[in-house]
């Protein structure tokens, strides 16, 4: 390009755009994990053990999230796991 053709060539502009919206796109279709509290994590994993998703191990004071058989000491751990297998499931399931 010449003369007027360069100045007035954006390509290079509308690329960065457009990755930069991408970007923006699947950072709001990410599910958000770091802001489960303690109350939070409680009230889910409650919920999980209710509908037999976890299974409590009281002698080795472990919870087991029966759909991967991961095991988990902590409540705000599994939670975040829980969340972040969820929406793995999730995604898997729409691509199909």
């Amino acid at each position: 390009m010449t003369g007027q053709d360069i100045i007035d060539d954006t390509t290079g502009d509308y690329d960065r755009l457009e990755t930069e919206l991408i970007a923006q796109d699947r950072d709001a279709s990410r599910v958000a994990t770091a802001d489960i509290d303690e109350t939070t994590a409680r009230r889910l994993v409650g919920e999980l053990v209710e509908d037999d998703v976890v299974a409590p191990i009281p002698d080795q004071r472990i919870l087991v999230h029966e759909p991967s058989s991961t095991p988990f000491e902590s409540i705000t751990q599994l939670a975040v796991f829980h969340r972040g297998w969820r929406a793995a499931t999730d995604a898997d399931a729409e691509d199909n």
